[in-house]
């Protein structure tokens, strides 16, 4: 009963912070005199979300080294469970990076731009990462899992814990049994301390609206407001027209998934980070009915393979910066720029703009101007908001048809309390609502 009393209040008290932040952005802009601004408030989001990153290793550590290695002599499964992981992201993501790139040329949001009032030099800077398949392959294999850690390189700790997990199976007697139980107590203690993080987001989630409308304004979307409702119009179209359906087929349960999902996208929506909904995803959906092992492989591997929403807006935006231009890109140049987009889309890092470097790559390639980049940051919040909201509920999504797909779906749900979010956020909680009561 206490969750269920906490949770509503959680998301309500989000919606209140969004809300007042905007308020203070508003009231106090960067252009108003005085000695208070509103972007000053922009340290509460960067602590909530350092706070966030810092949990993501070690959580992301035990919950894999434990389910991996918790297949023992059945390593078999783990096997499959990964070729129909990349086929189902490598499917979806294929059709997120279509409907960007249909949409885009439907709607023709980059007409009456003006790419010269612009600064490439942000641009330039973006593009200074060099993103290529052989160099996102080396750095999949880290040469020190603290170096890994320490720069929160999602993919590189997913290999050295896949790893690990199967050199963990592969020992037996009390060697593993220690090892095994010692992750197993790491992920839930990086559950709790999520819980207690979490009771935070409120106030980052405050700074970082706040910080944005008082640097950026509430008029922010009167010049590229179309291409924003362009990006959310084509996200909505691929929510409706790739995820329920592909839900549907799966049968995976439409009503309690969108309750599952509901507050983890409403924490990506409002950070616009995939990391910080990421402790609770894992929680939701292991409540929900996806077993440990699947949710524990399918969700961080998502975080680099599946990114739904960040491969719609990449072709959507690299379409509207030559339009913007006013460069024709014939068809086929525009599928080989999807194709090259479906390579260094993925193992994208899972925090705000990281969008915006393989962008900038992809612009540099096919001779488009950087300077669309410096048009695109100006709305670029907004933006990132919808896209990496779609990323989670995609991710969410992935994690429940996979558990279909293994024929697992729904038979360890009893479990899940005693692992997930909640119960640290209980335990957190739990003198306070003593007290209530």
């Amino acid at each position: 009963m206490q969750e269920k009393r906490f949770r509503p209040a959680q998301a309500k008290w989000t919606v209140v912070a969004m809300l007042a932040g905007a308020a203070i952005g508003y009231w106090f802009p960067d252009s108003a005199s005085g000695v208070f601004h509103a972007t000053q408030l922009q340290i509460l989001s960067t602590i909530f979300l350092r706070l966030i990153q810092a949990l993501i290793a070690p959580l992301l550590f035990g919950t894999l080294v434990v389910g991996v290695a918790g297949y023992g002599d059945e390593i078999g499964k783990l096997g499959r469970l990964a070729a129909r992981s990349f086929l189902y992201f490598e499917v979806v993501t294929t059709l997120a990076l279509v409907i960007g790139l249909t949409v885009a040329n439907l709607v023709h949001p980059g007409r009456g731009v003006e790419l010269g009032a612009a600064s490439a030099e942000t641009g330039q800077q973006l593009a200074q990462t060099p993103i290529t398949l052989m160099g996102m392959v080396e750095h999949a294999v880290p040469r020190s899992f603290f170096e890994a850690a320490a720069g929160n390189q999602v993919l590189a700790i997913v290999v050295f814990s896949i790893i690990f997990g199967l050199a963990l199976g592969q020992v037996r007697g009390p060697a593993r049994d220690l090892v095994l139980s010692m992750c197993d107590a790491l992920s839930q203690v990086m559950f709790k301390f999520t819980g207690v993080v979490m009771l935070l987001a409120p106030f980052g989630i405050g700074g970082a609206v706040a910080a944005t409308v008082g640097r950026s304004g509430l008029g922010m979307l009167s010049h590229l407001g179309f291409l924003v409702l362009t990006l959310y119009g084509s996200l909505i179209a691929f929510a409706l027209l790739v995820l329920l359906p592909v839900a549907f087929f799966f049968g995976v349960p439409l009503l309690p998934f969108l309750r599952a999902v509901r507050e983890p996208w409403l924490l990506a929506f409002s950070t616009a980070s995939s990391e910080s909904a990421l402790p609770m995803a894992l929680e939701r959906m292991e409540r929900l009915g996806v077993p440990r092992r699947i949710v524990a492989f399918v969700l961080p591997a998502g975080y680099s393979f599946n990114m739904d929403g960040t491969s719609l807006y990449l072709s959507l935006a690299a379409v509207f910066v030559a339009q913007a231009a006013g460069i024709v890109m014939p068809l086929e140049r525009q599928l080989l720029m999807v194709l090259t987009l479906m390579v260094t889309s993925k193992g994208v890092a899972a925090v705000p703009r990281a969008g915006l470097v393989v962008l900038s790559a992809t612009l540099s390639q096919f001779g488009l101007p950087l300077e669309g980049v410096a048009v695109i940051l100006g709305v670029d919040a907004l933006m990132d908001m919808g896209r990496t909201s779609i990323n989670v509920v995609g991710n969410c999504l992935a994690s429940a048809v996979l558990a279909r797909w293994e024929g697992v779906f729904g038979r360890e749900k009893t479990a899940a309390p005693q692992f997930g979010m909640a119960a640290g956020l209980n335990a957190v909680l739990a003198p306070r609502d003593h007290e209530q009561r």
